[in-house]
């Protein structure tokens, strides 16, 4: 099995200085790694965010690590063309940032939100204007080499039903899905039966956990689902999503990609990815 961690995981040490996104490789090359992935590449110009890119792959590459995701935030429905247009076109940079990395697969998200007026009352109202806009990116991305990807994300775009509806509908061949394991928590659905519905569109695997509390009174840095529970990030292993029986799933249909771990748990976040890889490692025996 090929692991990866996502940049995402670091961020309590990036966030304090503690680390930077270069050394970011290296770190997970020690732990033990095959490869990393990126969130969002900062930069105030896209000269800068390429600079940074190339910078980041440079230590990769050195290492023998492979950038294996880039993962960005996006809103695929927009009101007017005008406003799908800009939209698209910041996505269409951000696969040259993706170019930049190496990395042959980018995650977008698609909505946020939902609206009071309009189509944008409803996901199947948002999604004719999501899927074309969806599409273009990734008629972008395949004159690059790069397969795009939505991921079960946002509480909107979430539930496994939703994100197939999306799939059938975006019908690329260089478009699929981001199956994140954890994330149907976050709506309320149970894991096997999501992760099975969506594991033959899998192009890139997220693989996360989580503490689950009851309705009641919200412990103190929790999250809320969509249907008034509480979930909180952990260790990978440790809580409440079947994560074995997760990965057996997604394998079985086929997909031999990476599985990038995804820490947000409270704990140091180092200690919580090394347990986490100690785990996805002990799958595989």
């Amino acid at each position: 099995m090929k692991i990866s961690v996502s940049s995402y995981s670091f961020y309590q040490y990036v966030r304090a200085g503690k680390l930077s996104l270069v050394e970011l490789p290296k770190i997970a090359h020690d732990i033990g790694f095959d490869a990393i992935e990126f969130i969002d590449i900062p930069g105030e110009t896209q000269e800068e965010k390429l600079a940074l890119a190339a910078q980041i792959k440079a230590e990769a590459d050195a290492l023998g690590m492979e950038i294996n995701a880039y993962t960005i935030g996006a809103c695929l429905y927009q009101e007017t063309d005008e406003a799908s247009d800009k939209e698209v076109a910041r996505l269409v940079q951000q696969l040259d940032v993706a170019v930049a990395l190496g990395a042959k697969v980018m995650r977008h998200d698609v909505v946020y939100a939902l609206g009071k007026t309009g189509a944008a009352r409803s996901f199947d109202g948002m999604l004719p204007t999501i899927a074309k806009n969806a599409q273009r990116v990734a008629d972008e991305a395949a004159k690059r080499g790069i397969t795009t990807c939505t991921e079960n994300h946002g509480y909107i775009s979430q539930d496994s039903d939703r994100v197939e509806r999306l799939f059938n509908a975006v019908n690329r061949d260089n478009f699929g899905i981001l199956v994140d394991i954890g994330n149907f928590v976050c709506v309320d659905e149970d894991n096997v039966t999501a992760v099975s519905r969506l594991a033959p569109y899998a192009v890139h695997v997220h693989a996360k956990d989580f503490f689950i509390q009851e309705f009641g009174t919200r412990p103190e840095g929790w999250g809320t689902t969509r249907g008034r529970r509480y979930y909180c990030g952990c260790v990978l292993g440790e809580g409440v999503v079947p994560v074995r029986q997760c990965i057996d799933i997604v394998r079985a249909a086929g997909y031999d990609g990476y599985f990038s771990l995804e820490y947000e748990g409270k704990i140091d976040c180092i200690e919580g990815i090394k347990r986490g890889y100690a785990f996805l490692r002990s799958i595989d025996g």
